[in-house]
């Protein structure tokens, strides 16, 4: 299946942005302009295991996003994450169409382009990467990049070191509902979980103030786990307002996903977001999304219900509720 790149379309030299791109105006960045003096919380894991489950809790609960700083995963094993994955992208365009996914036929893990229209027939400007790391009944290593001969192996370690992150963000926020510790773990599959790497590429656009890389939405994870590259653009929605969120070196950017606020019974937030691009830099994530095996059973967790507070939420599979978000059903 021939599909147009963004990154070829951004190296053709374009001084205006083809149709296609041009948002409708109330969603154009530049008639939705970022809140000033406002910005987002920053949780550190250096203080008291009590301090924490409070920050997050917070956090989560006012905002539905957070930057974890203090997280022990080294800033030379993110670095070399974000190496890998922009040597990938700066492959001949025909090495990179060897890795080509089809959704159209179900195939989602490889190198992509977000062609699916929404309504409005717009597109984003973004190419991706997408495979999952874990668990490894899941993994499918022939889709994974050959080169950086390197991949698979920063790629491993980062997931490493990334279940151990997860466990310990999913302890809190079980702590901050008043659970015991594993709950929220447990209902999101245990050891099943999966772990889902997707390297966002936003190469320079003629026009960033008419394009979005990504439009706004909630991710249909647990949590999201996400390091950028130094530009920004990511923007979450908070009380009305779209609000920017800095560039925080070595800091893991976490947003909170509809299956935590269906098991929080809405006490956490699934945070809006959406991406901006720019002109003359290329603009990278890696996002990592924690998301329950497609047979899990998700609803609001019972000990949090009661007469005072009814569920807010449907109990479903994690595979319904995909299948439903993807086709814009009511959940």
């Amino acid at each position: 299946m021939e599909v147009e790149r963004i990154q070829a379309l951004a190296t053709a030299g374009l001084d205006v942005l083809p149709s296609q791109f041009v948002r409708p105006a109330h969603e154009r960045p530049e008639n939705s302009k970022a809140i000033e003096g406002v910005t987002v919380p920053v949780v550190s894991l250096k203080g008291s295991h009590e301090d924490s489950v409070r920050a997050l809790r917070s956090a989560c609960s006012e905002w539905g996003f957070f930057l974890l700083t203090d997280h022990g995963i080294p800033l030379e094993l993110i670095n070399r994450l974000k190496d890998v994955g922009i040597e990938f992208f700066s492959q001949p365009q025909s090495v990179k169409e060897k890795y080509a996914n089809d959704p159209s036929k179900g195939s989602f893990e490889g190198y992509g382009t977000k062609m699916t229209k929404n309504h409005d027939e717009k597109i984003e400007w973004i190419d991706y990467f997408f495979h999952v790391m874990s668990p490894p009944s899941r993994v499918k290593h022939e889709i994974w990049p050959q080169n950086p001969p390197s991949y698979r192996e920063v790629t491993e370690e980062y997931n490493r070191e990334l279940l151990k992150a997860t466990d310990v963000i999913l302890e809190l926020l079980s702590e901050g509902l008043g659970l015991e510790k594993d709950a929220l773990k447990t209902h999101l599959g245990g050891n099943l979980i999966e772990l889902e790497m997707k390297i966002n590429f936003y190469p320079p656009c003629p026009q960033p103030q008419l394009a979005l890389g990504v439009e706004p939405h909630t991710d249909m994870s647990a949590i999201t786990i996400l390091v950028p590259n130094d530009v920004p653009g990511l923007q979450v929605w908070k009380d009305g307002s779209w609000v920017a969120v800095d560039y925080l070196p070595g800091a893991l950017f976490v947003h909170i996903g509809d299956q935590i606020e269906v098991l929080s019974n809405g006490k956490y937030k699934s945070v809006l977001h959406r991406s901006l691009v720019n002109k003359d830099r290329t603009r990278m994530s890696w996002a990592v999304f924690c998301a329950p095996p497609p047979d899990a059973v998700i609803g609001p967790i019972a000990e949090i219900v009661d007469e005072q507070n009814p569920a807010k939420f449907s109990t479903k599979t994690f595979a319904e509720f995909r299948h439903r978000k993807f086709n814009k059903l009511p959940q």
